[in-house]
């Protein structure tokens, strides 16, 4: 059967190799069952519902990329984009969780359509190389630093906007937690440095045991008012009913006092960051496995897309931010995973996971920091794949305004119109109004009447 669903064979795999690169592929993503409910909770979200909404995605999306696209990629609610659903859209723009989600489903729904159709190539080749790999650098240092600020690493200053914690006041609260997280950080990128299978998420449980033996020695002290709750889990059953809270939600926002332009502003956002995150991810890895063809194509380009999107759509049902293919696949590959059976071990251990959600949940902010701070790392490696120097500065000025925006204005979407704003710009005054695409004009035209009129 596995021979004839998954053509082991010609894939020159097996069932033993197949499993074991799907458990690979696990443990390098398996951070984002603790990242993704601290995250979203900080929208309103209930976190245990977050947790199972992430699994039930995840096994979702995965399954349908092992069987519709053969492919050995994982899905998952993907990182920054989670941050822009939490900090921008309900943080800035002010919206309630449930209406991000609906922007979520919407954009899943218009991603389907694109990947039954050319536009999603037309979209792809429009956008400059420099701002795609920008997106990501900018995305990388932008979830570093919500990952430090939630750890209490960086704090609010009134002269200089931020600085970094005063480790000797308050030590034995905010003062722990940081030096906790700055040593977890340490030790995480150590074990990367090491090449060991699953180091984020041995990173994230290492750092929250050694904040637990803080708080028994006392070095740390509970303090609920303050926000500084038991570090100890609670071993208890998942409460599965808890998905109530956010399962069709999308559905149940009302539009009254919102803007519609603003909203669909908020959609293409989600959009374009999940069209480029997930074509950069299959083709990074496909590159890697060797699964592209002469003309570095990959021939299940459309199944795989069209996993993804549905995933984003029924993820956003469940009540989870966008879910998109997870780079991190790249481990499984690496252990010879060529194949679907690769992703249906890993959708599995996904569900599995739901019974584990107290566990989970209980991880603190400073645990899930060194998590936030590596994958930020391993986005912000595309920064060498933009050309600095000569003739190149008129596309990387753009980039670099696109990087520098996203974390000092707290939002992707600000990053990714001040990019193609200064990009088309640019080209303009320096007489290269030609090397621009249409379409890349209509884009400016559309996000400088979004600072006009919004």
């Amino acid at each position: 059967m596995f021979e004839k669903v998954f053509h082991l064979k010609e894939n020159q795999t097996n069932i033993k190799t197949e499993c074991i690169a799907g458990v690979t592929t696990f443990m390098t993503m398996a951070y984002i069952l603790a990242v993704n409910p601290s995250i979203l909770s900080s929208a309103g979200m209930n976190p245990t519902a977050v947790l199972l909404a992430t699994c039930l995605a995840s096994f979702l999306g995965t399954v349908c990329m092992g069987l519709m696209a053969n492919l050995p990629f994982a899905l998952s609610a993907g990182m920054g984009l989670n941050a822009f659903f939490a900090y921008t859209v309900c943080g800035n723009m002010g919206y309630p969780w449930q209406a991000a989600l609906l922007a979520v489903f919407i954009e899943g729904l218009i991603f389907i359509i694109l990947s039954v159709t050319n536009i999603r190539e037309a979209l792809f080749n429009v956008i400059p190389l420099s701002l795609k790999k920008a997106v990501s650098v900018g995305i990388g240092v932008y979830i570093a630093f919500i990952g430090l600020q939630n750890a209490g690493v960086v704090v609010n200053s009134d002269s200089t906007l931020v600085t970094i914690v005063s480790f000797r006041g308050d030590f034995h609260t905010g003062g722990i937690c940081a030096l906790l997280a700055i040593l977890g950080i340490l030790f995480t990128a150590f074990l990367y440095i090491k090449h060991v299978k699953g180091s984020i998420l041995i990173g994230i449980l290492a750092t929250w045991v050694l904040g637990i033996i803080c708080q028994l020695t006392g070095l740390y002290t509970v303090n609920p008012d303050a926000g500084y709750n038991s570090l100890l889990p609670a071993f208890a059953m998942t409460d599965f009913s808890a998905l109530g809270d956010t399962f069709g939600q999308c559905f149940r926002f009302d539009f009254d006092g919102v803007s519609i332009i603003n909203f669909i502003v908020v959609i293409f956002s989600f959009l374009f960051v999940d069209i480029f995150d997930t074509l950069g991810t299959l083709i990074g890895v496909c590159n890697k496995a060797n699964m592209l063809d002469k003309e570095g194509k990959l021939k299940q380009i459309k199944p795989a897309l069209m996993a993804d999107a549905i995933a984003t759509s029924a993820g956003a049902i469940l009540g989870t931010s966008t879910t998109t293919t997870f780079v991190e696949s790249s481990a499984g590959v690496a252990e010879g995973g060529r194949t679907g059976l690769t992703a249906i071990v890993t959708a599995l251990l996904f569900l599995i996971s739901m019974l584990f959600a107290p566990i989970f949940i209980a991880i603190p902010s400073f645990a899930t920091a060194p998590a936030l701070v590596i994958v930020g790392f391993l986005m912000f490696s595309s920064i060498t794949e933009i050309k600095f120097t000569g003739e190149n500065m008129i596309k990387a000025i753009p980039a670099y305004l696109c990087i520098l925006a996203m974390p000092l204005f707290y939002s992707i979407s600000e990053g990714i119109s001040i990019g193609i704003i200064s990009y088309v710009v640019l080209h303009l005054v320096s007489g290269k109004a030609k090397e621009v695409k249409p379409l890349m004009y209509i884009l400016a035209v559309l996000f400088i009447l979004k600072y006009i009129f919004l």
